[in-house]
């Protein structure tokens, strides 16, 4: 572990994230896992999140993007991996070499990848994704056949193999949801259409972190947990991490950069939104929206300091805001963590999705590269 003082750091502890690997593992022990690690892993750091996923036992990591997958190639990863989101013109031909799973939604995709596998000289693999009625990307049921079509042709020709039919729920972190099994019987027929029509896929999955965690029945051969691997609920319904037997991977903390005593009276950050009421000690957390933290976390967005939570006080600016300590002191350099397990008493990731009216998905995943990963766990279990 590093211990150069940092302005500020995220810690990500591997060893957590491998437990919960193996937690969820245990919950669907017919399917195969995937570790979802797009987004730079939700802000975790994908290579070392990806390698600490396969130790644990995931048999397949996913991204969004292909420049995410290839990425993980040339790093060393050498498993299945999976890429989704896909435009015209993509590095269809790179992926391919990389033997990366790539996700077609339509005919168009198809034909591209005719062209690539073509140029490669060898077949890609492919995985084909129906929309079941999430509404975003994939092959809407209607042109269903037309795909399918097209995909047997090429694997008729052998610029391609069929290796997955996949979609993704739209709430299945709303438990009893009628969206639900609305999909799962889409799914359903779609799988009978495209195995009626000679497709013999590998793996067939729709699971998501909440419907895996919650639905069995929707766990087929693999399911794609993505925040749960790090710690992080897929939703309150569904339970706390401690519920579901996870532990926050990362921690945010920072070191304070100025203490002082201010008058009463005295304006607080931009706008003056926060003035303070009495004399006081004004603490100074050296983070901000560039550094990810939310801007909707002005005067609400709690932190640990000296044992207390605190609260921002006024706007949090770029790279830094306030916290009001009272009648408490601080010295510069003493630690002000944001979220972490909440084993210290600390806030958790949860805690600023409730202050600031979004989900912890997106606090995590918001953490800037402005702010250094330092890994631990690495060897540990």
């Amino acid at each position: 572990m590093n211990e150069t003082p940092m302005r500020a750091r995220a810690l990500v502890d591997l060893a957590a994230l491998r437990a919960n690997v193996r937690v969820l593992r245990a919950r669907a022990p017919q399917a195969q896992l995937m570790a979802v690690v797009k987004a730079d892993a939700y802000g975790h750091g994908a290579v070392p999140c990806a390698r600490a996923a396969r130790r644990a036992g995931a048999a397949w990591v996913g991204t969004a993007t292909p420049q995410e997958a290839l990425a993980l190639r040339a790093a060393g990863d050498e498993g299945r991996l999976l890429c989704w989101l896909w435009t015209p013109g993509g590095p269809w031909r790179e992926a391919i070499e990389a033997d990366v799973d790539v996700t077609v939604s339509g005919v168009w995709a198809v034909e591209e990848i005719r062209a690539a596998a073509r140029a490669a000289g060898r077949p890609a693999r492919v995985q084909l994704k129906i929309d079941t009625g999430l509404g975003r990307n994939g092959c809407q049921p209607d042109d269903w056949p037309e795909l399918i079509a097209a995909a047997r042709a090429a694997e008729d020709e052998g610029v391609l193999r069929v290796t997955g039919v996949w979609s993704h729920f739209a709430c299945a972190d709303e438990p009893g949801h009628p969206s639900i099994q609305a999909q799962l019987g889409v799914f359903r027929d779609a799988l009978a259409y495209a195995e009626g029509q000679g497709i013999e896929p590998e793996v067939r999955h729709i699971a998501n972190s909440p419907a895996m965690l919650t639905l069995p029945e929707t766990h087929f051969d693999l399911v794609r947990t993505g925040v749960a691997i790090y710690g992080v609920s897929p939703a309150p319904e569904i339970g706390t991490p401690q519920e579901l037997g996870l532990r926050p991977v990362m921690t945010l903390s920072a070191s304070l950069a100025s203490v002082k005593r201010v008058p009463g009276g005295h304006g607080v950050s931009y706008g003056h939104h926060y003035i303070t009421p009495g004399p006081t000690t004004l603490a100074l957390v050296p983070v901000g929206y560039a550094d990810g933290i939310p801007r909707a976390g002005s005067g609400t967005g709690p932190v640990l300091i000296g044992g207390k939570w605190r609260t921002a006080a006024g706007r949090v600016a770029m790279d830094q805001f306030v916290v009001d300590l009272g009648g408490d002191t601080a010295r510069v350099g003493d630690e002000a963590v944001l979220f972490g397990p909440g084993d210290r008493g600390e806030p958790t990731a949860e805690d600023w999705a409730r202050a600031t009216g979004t989900i912890a998905y997106e606090v995590v995943t918001r953490i800037s590269n402005r702010v250094p990963r330092v890994y631990v766990g690495e060897d540990a279990d």
